[in-house]
């Protein structure tokens, strides 16, 4: 027999982190693997609107460790070590800046601003960096609220906006999609 999907557990406005402990759905730390949940399905999505191989092999990647961050995330962080919850690690990072960087090589360099926009993947890899930079802003509000976090989860997040941001004109530029360069009404 199949496990069911609903429990009915949560009716009542509360959930269980990974160790049991219960808090509000309102939770800071619920919002913020929520959020990272939501930037990975983001993430799926523009996989899906992608053609090139390479960035979708590095999207898939991504995801993984989006996992790994909400299980981080999720976690009530004084049983944490107690469980085997698998770790993001510096290399994460170190892959993020070496995919910027390979990008920029062949991208001219940005002289102003640019407008989302001009094809749907490349205004869904801009929305992807929005919601990244929103699950970083709730892990910050953790942060400055006492909660643990671990810093390279802030970090990694910080990374990965970049990295949005940056494949999103390597994409436009790839598919031969001219950037929309802000001009500011004076």
């Amino acid at each position: 027999m199949a496990l069911k999907i609903y429990t009915k557990t949560g009716d009542k406005g509360t959930t269980s982190l990974i160790g049991g402990t219960k808090v509000s759905k309102s939770h800071l730390r619920i919002e913020s693997y929520g959020t990272v949940d939501e930037l990975n399905s983001f993430i799926g999505l523009c996989s899906d609107a992608i053609t090139h191989s390479k960035s979708k092999v590095v999207l898939k990647e991504i995801q993984d460790r989006l996992f790994t961050i909400g299980s981080s995330l999720a976690c009530d962080p004084e049983k944490e070590p107690l469980m085997k919850l698998p770790d993001l690690k510096e290399s994460d990072i170190s892959f993020l800046e070496n995919e910027i960087d390979s990008m920029n090589e062949v991208l001219p360099v940005m002289k102003n601003f640019i407008l989302p926009g001009g094809h749907v993947a490349i205004s869904q890899l801009h929305v992807a960096r929005c919601v990244c930079r929103r699950a970083e802003r709730v892990c910050v509000a953790m942060q400055e609220n006492e909660m643990f976090i671990d810093g390279i989860v802030l970090r990694y997040l910080n990374r990965l906006s970049d990295y949005l941001f940056v494949l999103a004109r390597f994409i436009g530029h790839d598919l031969g999609v001219e950037e929309i360069a802000w001009k500011p009404r004076m």
